[in-house]
């Protein structure tokens, strides 16, 4: 038979004598009503437990705690290492405080402390991010506290999780947590729970609380079919991880930030219509074809960004392969290629700045220095100096004055906002505007753009290194980045300058997800994004930050330059650093328009046909082509979309 939640120390009291794979400690229980009538009552009848002469603990059990509709963990206090009885009248006074206001029904109990504490955590019944079928253990086995987890007293937490689908159960303690979790939900007839326990040197635990577990319904989705998605997923990991003839490397690792970063740009768990165009517009074919542009292997055929049940994640083995310089032998490539994907295994926490840290895609004034960490993993001085002699040639080709690709990239910019603007004015109807909107986009906004931010890049590492190499101070490193005109900088100026009307013709396009059809336009929703009545003349007028280079620092750098075998001058480079900045934000921004017209003409096409903004978020993009042919009835083609 079931047993039903009560307040915290009702549902242990419960369990005491009911549950086989764990213990649950003695309590002595008081309302706040019956402590505050006669507090000596329930010292005395503590003081009449065997238990306690030992140190003693004093818990909260507020009735609103652990409800079933939602958690209040960690909102009310408990007192631990309580001895004597002035200190544990002070403590429960204490508990009591913490409720504020307290309700006479609440309560208080104590309990022993847990002095054999091998390993204390945390345990959830399912995943508490999305309710998924996992049990997730966060533990410590370090401190030999009851709050190490809880209380985020330990560095040293760690996490196990299992699917409930797996065949076999963890050995040592583990194992009996596991246990003890299978037992609890079937004592409550729900695995949707969360548990605080503590395991003793010779292995018995002790549970120390359950809650419910407040997490999304999942009940659509049973473990057995949510297990074959898993497994599926585990056979397509798989077979990305194989070799190939045309990529280099043996193994590969998926991340959500590395290159292009999926996770700012359409979220870790983005709707298919954000999904797939993200992989149309950028990572299928065309962020490969600027970085071949730019001097890189060619990654043509290999899409960036893979994606598990609708989870997008970038292949990193494919994205360091194009972070290689063309012209380096296969050998040394290969051994490269490796490197960086072990260097990123080794040290995760730096997925989301693999160019700054791991790999080198650029010539800097640092980089012989930089490049000496490769010694350590076998890469000889000759190896270093082929790979610098490549980076010098593909930087000073990028940036090259007179007809570096930069150049050509930026005039690009100017010729997609001349299309947007025949597409919108053309009288098409509204599948071909969009159809026309995207292939532009792809074409002079996407390619571009990636050439552009590619610059911006090399413009900051070039920028960091002449701090690095004692040329410039930090801040002047920062009032060089504070003078640049970027959009966002003349978009503070124009707020405060522009009538409403003049500035949202020119920045209504802009929405907070670029790549999200339920994000609503600045020129949809203005009310919900700025502050009229805030303006003022002032507004936005502050002076940029004034930079300037002593003669000492030109000279320097001039040197510099000389020594590196860079093909620029000092005005030359600044010139660069400044246009590769502002350019990679104005091709964004423009590149942005075609990206959000094109959304809000597919929201109207749906409406046209029946559908919400919402359907319309779980479409795939690729259906426009499909309007686009005439190749079926649109409301039809639509709904096989969204479906």
């Amino acid at each position: 038979m079931s047993i039903t939640f009560g307040t915290k120390s009702e549902t242990l009291e419960r369990l005491a004598d009911r549950l086989r794979t764990a213990a649950v400690l003695p309590q002595a229980r008081t309302s706040v009503g019956e402590w505050r009538a006669d507090p000596a009552a329930f010292l005395d009848a503590v003081a009449d437990r065997a238990w306690a002469e030992g140190p003693l603990i004093v818990r909260s059990s507020a009735r609103a705690e652990d409800a079933g509709g939602r958690s209040l963990a960690g909102k009310f206090l408990s007192v631990p290492d309580v001895q004597g009885e002035d200190a544990l009248r002070a403590a429960v006074d204490a508990v009591v405080a913490s409720y504020d206001p307290a309700d006479d029904k609440d309560q208080v109990f104590v309990q022993p402390m847990a002095t054999d504490v091998a390993v204390a955590g945390v345990v959830f019944g399912r995943d508490p991010n999305t309710g998924g079928p996992y049990t997730v253990v966060n533990y410590d086995d370090s401190s030999g506290e009851t709050g190490a987890v809880t209380g985020g007293v330990s560095n040293a937490v760690r996490t196990y999780v299992r699917h409930h689908c797996a065949d076999d159960a963890p050995d040592g303690f583990l194992g009996s947590v596991i246990a003890m979790m299978a037992e609890l939900a079937a004592v409550f007839g729900t695995d949707a729970l969360d548990a605080e326990f503590t395991v003793g040197a010779a292995g018995a635990v002790t549970l120390l609380q359950v809650r419910p577990l407040v997490v999304p319904d999942l009940d659509s989705v049973t473990a057995e079919t949510h297990a074959a998605f898993v497994a599926g997923i585990s056979r397509k990991a798989a077979v990305m991880n194989r070799s190939n003839p045309y990529l280099l490397g043996r193994r590969t690792v998926f991340g959500v930030m590395p290159d292009w970063n999926p996770a700012e740009m359409i979220g870790v768990r983005p709707r298919p219509l954000a999904l797939s165009l993200y992989r149309e517009l950028i990572t299928d074919s065309t962020w490969a074809y600027q970085r071949d542009n730019y001097g890189y292997r060619n990654l043509r055929s290999f899409p960036l960004l893979i994606d598990f049940h609708g989870l997008p994640y970038i292949d990193v083995r494919v994205s360091f392969n194009s972070f290689i310089p063309k012209e380096i032998e296969h050998g040394l490539a290969e051994r490269l290629a490796d490197h960086y994907v072990d260097r990123l295994v080794a040290a995760p926490t730096l997925h989301d700045k693999v160019e700054f840290e791991i790999i080198f895609s650029c010539y800097t004034f640092d980089l012989p220095d930089r490049l000496s960490v490769l010694g350590d993993h076998g890469f000889d001085a000759g190896d270093r100096t082929r790979l610098a002699d490549s980076l010098r040639g593909l930087t000073n080709r990028i940036i090259r004055n007179e007809d570096g690709l930069w150049r050509r990239d930026l005039g690009r910019i100017g010729e997609l906002e001349s299309r947007q603007k025949t597409v919108m004015e053309s009288g098409l109807d509204r599948v071909a505007c969009i159809y026309w909107l995207l292939e532009h986009a792809k074409r002079y906004g996407t390619l571009p753009f990636a050439g552009l931010a590619r610059a911006a890049f090399i413009a900051v590492q070039l920028l960091r290194s002449l701090v690095s190499v004692g040329v410039l101070e930090r801040g002047e490193y920062d009032a060089f980045m504070a003078s640049l005109d970027t959009v966002g900088s003349r978009m503070t100026r124009d707020f405060a300058a522009l009538s409403r009307e003049t500035f949202l013709a020119r920045y209504g396009h802009l929405r907070p997800g670029t790549y999200d059809i339920l994000s609503p336009r600045y020129d949809e929703a203005p009310d919900l994004y700025f502050d009229w009545s805030a303006r003022s003349a002032e507004t936005g007028t502050s002076p940029r930050e004034p930079f300037a280079l002593s003669l000492a620092q030109l000279r320097r750098i001039e040197d510099l330059a000389a020594e590196h075998g860079l093909e620029y001058s000092a005005l030359g480079l600044f010139e660069f650093m400044k246009a590769g900045i502002e350019g990679r934000e104005l091709g964004k921004f423009v590149f942005t328009r075609s990206v959000s017209d094109a959304l809000s003409l597919l929201r109207d096409l749906g409406a046209e046909h029946g559908f919400t903004a919402d359907d319309c978020s779980y479409a795939d993009i690729r259906v426009v082509r499909d309007l686009y042919v005439g190749s079926g009835d649109p409301a039809e083609l639509l709904a096989r979309s969204i479906e």
